[in-house]
């Protein structure tokens, strides 16, 4: 349980809800700050304004999964005003943790400076894993969505085969598509091999794509070229996964026709409840950790 600890949320989104109702589950004394216009209260929080002292009373301090901007910004689908974590509220956090989505130069920075422990939920294997389940339910909504033809029996290539790429690789190739994936290591090669899919050198990429209907990519740098959007037909969609700037050249697709879309944040989009929980479960288990570790040095 986490009898006692106390916990701000400053601002979120749907995702955001479900970790505080986990926390109250758990037993936290939750505030929440920025959510003054969420219609129902949620039962056992309370809401508080950002203010610099109140903050050095929290052991945990929730971000969204956006996190701090570069100008201290913090996104609230439920805020009536705009939030901003400046320099004197984080000067007051002296014994707080804070868990973020991702982070940014200004949230780096203000931790290292006032050595907050930092924990970057997105960059953990098991929330990405776990998010890459909406991850593919939404990448294959917006193919529906986009083409006049099934998945079954066309023609796709996947870029990556990280824990997006795996699973999405997977989903394809058991809806009947032709599936080619891109990689860079001859281990991945073997595996998309033996899963009965095509593998090929990402290096070989403008090669590979002359007869693609939809092209998935998960690298997060510019691996789609105007050299490899050249050599795509003129129907062909691409579908960026890949976090900013992600890894197509949007410019010269929109010059050349060619139908692409960057897909950001899709399990807050297609399964917030599910992405909630997701969320929910890491960061509470972390709580209960952390919780453990302190009593026991007590």
């Amino acid at each position: 349980m986490l009898t006692g600890m106390q916990i701000a949320f400053i601002g979120g989104d749907a995702r955001q809800l479900e970790i505080i109702r986990k926390c109250v589950e758990l037993d936290a004394m939750v505030d929440l700050i920025g959510y003054e216009n969420l219609g129902t209260p949620i039962p056992g929080t309370m809401r508080e304004e950002l203010l610099p002292e109140m903050l050095a009373k929290y052991e945990a301090v929730i971000l969204p999964v956006s996190g701090v901007s570069n100008q201290g910004e913090v996104e609230s689908l439920f805020a009536l005003k705009p939030l901003e974590l400046r320099e004197e509220h984080f000067s007051r956090m002296k014994k707080a943790r804070i868990f973020s989505g991702i982070t940014t130069p200004y949230l780096t920075a203000m931790c290292g400076q006032y050595q907050i422990p930092l924990t970057l939920l997105m960059e953990r294997d098991d929330v990405a894993i776990y998010n890459s389940i909406p991850t593919v339910e939404g990448a294959l909504m917006i193919a529906i969505q986009n083409t006049d033809f099934t998945i079954h029996h066309s023609h796709v290539i996947v870029l990556g085969f990280g824990r997006v790429g795996f699973s999405l690789a997977r989903a394809l190739h058991s809806l009947g598509a032709h599936v080619k994936v891109g990689v860079r290591k001859s281990g991945d090669m073997a595996r998309i091999f033996e899963m009965g899919m095509i593998p090929f050198s990402i290096y070989e990429l403008k090669d590979q794509v002359s007869n693609i209907d939809i092209l998935f990519n998960t690298i997060p740098h510019i691996v789609v070229t105007p050299e490899v959007i050249t050599r795509l037909k003129p129907t062909a969609l691409i579908i960026d996964l890949a976090s900013k700037p992600g890894g197509v050249d949007f410019r010269f697709a929109e010059k050349r026709g060619i139908k692409a879309i960057l897909a950001l944040g899709l399990p807050g989009i297609v399964a917030p409840k599910t992405a909630g929980k997701i969320l929910a479960n890491t960061v509470t288990r972390l709580l209960l950790e952390s919780k453990g570790d302190q009593e026991g040095v007590e």
